[in-house]
């Protein structure tokens, strides 16, 4: 859920007017006006400078522009004619940067898709016409590489960026000011891939204009585009399937598909530099024109152009807000929801000095605006879905020069209100009677409906997640009352906090303040990236300020960010966390409240009238969340401590956890992870929902977590620190970290009666297995040998030492096996004890 993002966003007419020029940006590759020829030389064919043959000779205005055209006049004035489709580009919007934006107006999305759903974006690009005698070219820019124009490095970099051809259409006539008039139906009914909607080809005969409206900076159409897949012919040498084994064909597939062209500001926002201590989207460029000896990569936040109406004020309405509207099929009981959500943002942007910044609103009727559409680029609209799929999305749009943000689409999964339910009750239903039956009341829904929509909006208004800033809440202020309804159980919403499982029924705390909210992280966020810095008339000129709030995090460590390339060493960067400066004291307090839910399932599940479902569904996601809980314990091993810091800040910016901590941790998981979880093994539960199956769900949920634990990355990270450690007792050797799992798992060796059950067993063959594809690993297969830079470790190899030291608890687990052996209390831990020394045989020496 809450996964964002792309780079979209609203409003460009509203902000695109208002805001100040920039003093200095690097100035963006822009390729030579095109040569502009009068009407006079229409038949020049160009045939003696080399260029393509000119088409015909423009026909008179009337002749082409009849009487029955649809007009709209604006940035482009568009002509609809039957089933055609012309613009009529005035020579000042020639050779001038647009966004080209599309989306799906209407849609074939099952039920259970993640996309093509109405409001789904398919496109984004920059485009630019430019004329060349009787024809008009359509390119596509790039903003990729930029240089100051002044120095002759611009040159080199031009040459290198060539617009490519999107298309070249004929000048059908002339209108006023030799305005070209250009039939551009092909663009929105073939297949022009910078315009096309759906995989396939599109199929011209099913494919038409539906319409097109003009506004002063934008154009909007909207057309049926009818796509036939292309079949994906068998790879080389490949056999194909019997006819009787094949497919039927896929069918055809239309939707009504809607284009946003919208001009890029004529007055480019000031853009501000990222800074990897606040977690925003950003627009990136290359700067080849700067003093130092290499190329400098130029990232801008995305972020809404925000102007004061009182420039001299400390608390001002901007000119224009940002505007969030209600699509319309939300459901009515929810839209107060959605509307709150989305101000809730509000106290947030007074910090950065604007009162009333964001606002929400029902969309104009047809009688109002017969022209409006929730797909128009002006609009950032809250769009629900009709979908099964158990999720929330934020995108926004940006201009590629500055990062300023002109359109935001959130997407409202109608089923991410089961995910909440199943969320809310498995991690805070002894803290809220609401929450102990089922159905959940309409008020409890709608405020957790709430904290999704707030957490997308804050997406599309430029921010990240944020999974750090939690861990730096004192583990106990997340069980206080007071700090709570002051401060929340975790500093921001754009964190995947979710509700406060560790609270204790006995602590008291609010039931309003079991949820998530705006919070401190996300107010200091939004005033570093949207407070004017009136002194400033440059982005490098508001480096020294920037530099100073983001140093705020040293004395406030909630307003920290996600360390970049921690790697997932950081334990304090996990998701669904609550309370994790201390992982080990608050999963201990997590499982507790698992432990009374788990009696609550049948009550709050089981109706008269009604199958079993909510009861499987519930109970695997209680078990999912005992997982998640202790998976928090299992990173600390192996962990950091991380801050992001500058050169401005002193100290490391890495430091590994304390051998204590690490030992406490695997402690821990020996005593909760991988001893067998007994209050789930409810027979009444069990027996409700399936004839067999408990020791594959427990089985599997420890044989993740025993796998996170031996991951290779962690392994390394052991190594290392041992290795760089000042004395032994600075780090905790991966050599004892195998031998305290070793000993965890196989506690039951060591006793006088050796009683090892099925459960047990489970664990201890998945011990085995582990080992097994750390010592004789599989070999290397091409996603990992192909595996981008940033997340190679993920797929990090077995460190050598570890496969050594592997090698060595298995000759001592063997050991321990044999000695044991005739100790066993009864035939099955024998047979057990048997089968895991072949095993360990098989693996030490695989033939």
């Amino acid at each position: 859920m809450i996964r964002s993002s792309l780079r979209l966003a609203a409003g460009v007419l509203l902000f695109g007017a208002c805001a100040p020029h920039p003093a200095s940006a690097p100035t963006p590759v822009s390729q030579p006006a095109a040569m502009r020829q009068p009407p006079s030389a229409a038949n020049d064919t160009g045939e003696a400078e080399g260029r393509p043959r000119q088409p015909r000779a423009p026909r008179p205005y009337a002749k082409v522009i009849t009487a029955r055209a649809k007009t709209h006049v604006g940035m482009l004035t568009t002509h609809q004619i039957d089933d055609k489709l012309y613009f009529e580009i005035p020579a000042k919007e020639l050779d001038r940067d647009m966004l080209l934006v599309g989306r799906f107006a209407r849609s074939e999305a099952k039920p259970g898709d993640f996309d093509g759903y109405g409001g789904d974006q398919f496109i984004e690009s920059t485009l630019r016409w430019q004329r060349d005698g009787n024809r008009v070219i359509l390119r596509r820019t790039s903003f990729a590489v930029t240089a100051d124009s002044t120095l002759p490095v611009y040159q080199a970099v031009r040459e290198s960026n060539n617009p490519a051809v999107v298309a070249i259409f004929p000048v059908e006539a002339y209108g006023p000011d030799s305005a070209a008039v250009v039939d551009v139906t092909s663009l929105y009914t073939t297949n022009v891939p910078e315009f096309q909607s759906s995989r396939g080809k599109i199929d011209e005969k099913r494919s038409f204009i539906e319409r097109a409206v003009a506004f002063p900076e934008n154009v909007e159409v909207e057309a049926t585009q009818t796509a036939v897949p292309v079949p994906e012919p068998a790879g080389a040498g490949e056999p194909r399937a019997p006819q009787s084994a094949q497919r039927g064909p896929e069918p055809v597939q239309s939707v009504l598909a809607h284009w946003s062209l919208v001009r890029l500001p004529d007055d480019p926002m000031m853009p501000r530099y990222f800074d990897e201590r606040v977690g925003y989207f950003t627009s990136q460029q290359v700067d080849f024109g700067t003093s130092e000896q290499r190329s400098v990569v130029r990232r801008y936040i995305t972020r809404w152009r925000l102007v004061k109406k009182d420039p001299g004020a400390a608390l001002s309405e901007p000119v224009h807000p940002i505007v969030y509207y209600v699509d319309p099929a939300t459901p009515t009981r929810w839209a107060p929801y959605v509307k709150a959500g989305i101000e809730e943002w509000q106290k947030a942007f007074e910090a950065a000095g604007f009162e009333h910044a964001i606002v929400a609103r029902d969309p104009p009727s047809a009688a109002e605006d017969p022209t409006w559409s929730m797909e128009d680029i002006r609009h950032t609209v809250v769009r629900w879905l009709p979908s099964t799929v158990e999720n929330s999305q934020g995108p926004h749009v940006s201009d590629p020069r500055t990062g300023e943000i002109l359109n935001g689409s959130v997407r409202i999964f109608h089923n991410v209100l089961n995910l909440q339910r199943d969320w809310y009750f498995t991690q805070v239903a002894p803290l809220d009677p609401r929450a102990q039956s089922l159905p959940l009341p309409d008020s409890l829904m709608g405020r957790l409906l709430q904290f999704v929509v707030a957490h997308e909006v804050g997406h599309t208004l430029g921010f990240e997640h944020n999974m750090k800033a939690s861990a730096e809440y004192p583990a106990d202020s997340v069980h206080s009352a007071t700090w709570v309804h002051r401060m929340g159980h975790a500093p921001s919403i754009m964190d995947y906090a979710r509700f406060n499982y560790v609270a204790q029924p006995e602590d008291h705390i609010a039931l309003e303040d079991l949820v998530p909210k705006v919070g401190p992280y996300d107010v200091f966020a939004t005033m570093w990236g949207y407070k004017p810095i009136p002194d400033a008339h440059s982005p490098e000129a508001e480096r020294p300020t920037l530099d100073q709030w983001a140093r705020m995090q040293d004395s406030i460590p909630w307003y920290r960010f996600s360390t970049s390339n921690s790697n997932g060493a950081d334990p304090g960067e996990e998701t669904e966390a609550v309370g994790d400066q201390d992982a080990v004291k608050s999963t201990g307090f997590g499982l507790r409240n698992i432990e009374r839910i788990v009696p609550m399932l049948m009550p709050a599940t089981i109706h008269p009238t009604e199958d079993n479902a909510d009861l499987t569904e519930l109970y695997t996601r209680l078990i999912g969340q005992w997982r998640t809980e202790l998976g928090h314990v299992a990173n600390v091993v192996g962990g950091v401590e991380s801050q992001d810091r500058y050169g401005s800040q002193p100290g490391p910016r890495f430091t590994p956890i304390a051998p204590a901590r690490q030992r406490a941790a695997v402690a821990f998981l020996n005593a909760h992870a991988f001893t067998t979880p007994t209050f789930f093994l409810d027979r009444a539960i069990l027996d409700r929902i399936e004839p067999s199956g408990a020791l594959t769900r427990i089985g599997d949920a420890q044989k993740v977590l025993l796998t996170r634990l031996f991951d290779n990355s962690r392994f390394s990270r052991l190594i290392e620190f041992e290795a760089l450690a000042a004395k032994p007792s600075d780090a905790y050797p991966l050599g004892a970290m195998l031998s305290d799992v070793r000993h965890g798992i196989w506690s039951e060796l060591d006793a006088p009666r050796v009683d090892i059950d099925a459960f047990r067993q489970n664990i201890q063959y998945a011990y085995l297995d582990l080992c097994a594809g750390k010592i004789n690993p599989p070999p290397e297969s091409p996603r990992q040998a192909n595996v981008p830079p940033q997340f190679a470790y993920l797929f990090a190899p077995v460190p050598d030492e570890a496969r050594a030291l592997l090698r060595m608890e298995l000759m001592d687990l063997d050991a321990q096996l044999r000695a044991a052996l005739p100790r066993a209390a009864n035939r099955d831990t024998r047979a057990h004890i048997v089968e895991a020394r072949h095993r360990i045989d098989r693996i030490l020496n695989p033939k």
